[in-house]
């Protein structure tokens, strides 16, 4: 039996990952002395309320090589193979966490998968690689398929803020002061070295979306696959940028909430579109 393994950034909602019997690494999130995790003790709008209201800035807690190990052990014994669709390097641990947990278990059958991105990019990921089960490819099959599509899943959103950036330590505090006296709209992607990058700034929202329609134009999305708009913390925004994509010609499946572990560094209001590119 093939299984597939993704962990929390995935932001895959709790009854999918039931539904398609996906195995799942949480990752905490840490506000003030409690420890959350979502779709098990955290909503999504409550972790954004509670976000917006805490003084103190939230931290992201990697699961432990023991989390894996468990599953692994499992694995191990039920002579399974498992594909694990893993949080970029560049942004966390997480891998790091896996790599040493197959040490500790010493079996083959388990192949890791350092995904260079986050969030429903690795949920378009882990589908495929559903879908490739389903078809009967072997493992090999899967992750040579899945190696080879991540550089092709895009992400391009525009923040409301860049107060969390700032408070995330990822951009001065002067330089979010001046943005917000601006208007300025940051537009960030995931790179192919899997770090949250700057892709351009706009003056307001709606040149924001201007502005990432022009990038998806220079782009030939591949309609095999579903592209999605993305949200942090209320739907307006997303709801307008699906408006225009849609006058674009650009067909998305469905919106999805982005969960805390890129929340935490984006904020509320923040909007966006994954896609597979060809």
């Amino acid at each position: 039996m093939i299984r597939i393994l993704v962990d929390s950034s995935s932001d895959y909602l709790m009854e999918e990952i039931k539904e398609k019997n996906l195995e799942i690494a949480p990752i905490g999130i840490v506000i003030g002395d409690e420890t959350y995790f979502d779709g098990q003790n955290l909503e999504r709008d409550h972790f954004y309320e509670m976000l917006a209201e805490s003084k103190t800035f939230p931290q992201t807690s990697q699961p432990s090589p023991q989390e894996f190990l468990d599953i692994f052990k499992d694995v191990k014994e039920r002579q399974d193979d498992l594909v694990c669709i893993l949080l970029s390097s560049a942004l966390s641990g997480t891998y790091q966490s896996a790599v040493l947990a197959k040490q500790m278990v010493d079996y083959e059958r388990i192949f890791l998968i350092d995904s260079l991105t986050a969030t429903f990019n690795i949920k378009i990921l882990a589908d495929h690689a559903l879908d490739l089960v389903a078809q009967g490819k072997t493992t090999e099959e899967i992750v040579a398929a899945v190696e080879g599509m991540k550089s092709k899943v895009k992400v391009y959103a525009a923040l409301d803020t860049l107060e969390y950036l700032a408070r995330g330590g990822r951009i001065s505090k002067a330089t979010a002061a001046i943005g917000q006296l601006a208007n300025i709209k940051p537009i960030i992607t995931v790179s192919e070295q899997g770090e949250v990058s700057l892709l351009g700034k706009a003056l307001g929202k709606n040149k924001a979306i201007s502005q990432m329609l022009q990038y998806l134009d220079e782009l030939e999305i591949d309609t095999r696959f579903p592209a999605y708009t993305l949200y942090s913390y209320g739907v307006e925004n997303c709801e307008h940028f699906q408006e225009k994509l849609t006058q674009a010609g650009i067909h998305v499946e469905r919106q999805m909430q982005i969960g805390p572990t890129i929340g935490t560094h984006i904020g509320p209001g923040a909007f966006g579109v994954v896609f597979v590119s060809k």
